[in-house]
């Protein structure tokens, strides 16, 4: 007994960072599983910042990629992202760490080894801030051969889904209404709960519809507030976002086929498919449009060339792009908004300034020698109206 203890201490005692291994089946399901102290098994080159961040969020500690977090073919955000908040990558260890680490085994990372017990099952390269720096500047690099595709992309887009984004064919019905209306579309992507948050006073004052794309409809919730619409897959929702009421609609291939559709069929949740091949942002912000909102505010969006293509779908990027420039001017930066509000100077403060002011000038007149006469003045009037009232009683 004396013995197996000290064994355990020793092993607990071993350099690295020792945790229970999550092993990704199944994608997009893994942070769902992860708990604080999980080292995360996954096998996804190009590692984006959405995944990163939802690793984050679950309270993993390491991470373990079979595939290069940075293939260089252009600059992705999610190893930076972890980096900086002190996880462990280790990066490129090869496809067979999928089969070679059981789900919930207890493994050790180690100057880029991975161990189960006293074996080195896999090998990479353990990163840090310098060495994911040098790559991004090396992947940048690799951003004219994306454009190229992006070109390529655009045109197979427009091919397919002309009539959607040209005459909004195809766009499902809603029972509510949002013809006149502002539209706030959240979508979970960078800070977006922060941004969220600084819209506080936008909502309270416009009362726009309110449409959750997936984990930003989780997210509407959780800042206590009802969706009216929820866009995207089920399988990405907690079952009470699902059930809270909001008019679902599920992006669906071309074929019709919809992901999660059996889910929501299993909770007994009406919902509304739409079939195209674009991204559930821009399905929401083409529902938004087909169905007259006046205005689009977005939150969590993409808006730079290197966020899209962090999303790690490059050929989603042609959606986006068009879908852009379909609701031109109408749509609006959430963040934008919540600048130009800042600015705005509040009611109340202009109310306190104008008393503010007056209570100066009162007090100088006071401290004048016209105070004395000015209180006589004052105090005639006064006097004056008082008798007019008592006379008008009986």
């Amino acid at each position: 007994m004396k013995l197996s203890g000290l064994l355990t201490l020793q092993r607990e005692d071993l350099p690295g960072l020792t945790g229970t291994a999550r092993v990704e089946r199944r994608s997009g399901d893994l942070p769902r599983r992860v708990r604080t102290g999980d080292i995360a098994v996954i096998d996804h080159a190009d590692l984006d910042r959405r995944t990163a961040e939802a690793l984050l969020a679950a309270g993993v500690t390491g991470v373990v990629n079979a595939a290069p977090s940075i293939s260089g073919r252009y600059p992705n955000l999610g190893p930076e992202v972890l980096i900086a908040a002190g996880v462990v990558l280790v990066d490129g260890a090869g496809s067979e760490v999928l089969h070679q680490i059981k789900d919930g085994a207890k493994i050790r990372l180690h100057e880029g080894g991975v161990f189960v017990g006293d074996d080195e099952v896999a090998r990479g390269v353990e990163q840090d801030a310098d060495s994911v720096a040098d790559q991004l500047i090396e992947a940048k690099a690799g951003m004219s051969t994306q454009l190229e595709a992006f070109s390529a992309n655009t045109i197979e887009f427009l091919r397919t889904e002309r009539t959607l984004i040209l005459d909004g064919v195809g766009v499902p019905e809603l029972s509510g209404s949002m013809e006149g209306r502002q539209a706030l579309v959240v979508a979970p992507g960078f800070e977006h709960a922060d941004d969220l948050r600084n819209l506080k006073r936008y909502i309270r004052e416009y009362r726009p519809v309110l449409i959750g794309v997936e984990g930003g409809a989780e997210s509407l919730r959780k800042a206590g507030y009802q969706p009216d619409v929820i866009v995207g897959d089920p399988e990405t929702m907690s079952t009470e976002t699902l059930k809270c009421g909001a008019e679902l609609v599920i992006p669906a291939h071309l074929d019709g086929h919809a992901p999660g559709l059996e889910r929501i069929q299993d909770l007994g949740v009406g919902a509304v498919t739409f079939p195209a091949s674009g991204n559930a942002e821009d399905l929401a912000l083409l529902l938004a449009d087909a169905h007259k909102a006046s205005l689009v505010i977005t939150v969590g969006f993409q808006a730079t060339l290197s966020e899209f293509l962090d999303r790690g779908r490059s050929g989603s990027i042609p959606s986006t792009f068009l879908t852009r420039l379909r609701l031109g001017s109408k749509v609006i930066d959430g963040r934008a908004v919540a600048t130009l509000q800042r600015s705005r100077t509040p009611m109340a403060a202009v109310v306190l300034l104008v008393l503010a002011v007056l209570l100066v000038v009162a007090v100088a007149l006071l401290a004048s020698p016209l105070g004395g006469a000015l209180m006589d003045m004052v105090s005639q009037a006064a006097g004056g109206a008082g008798a007019y009232f008592e006379g008008l009683l009986p």
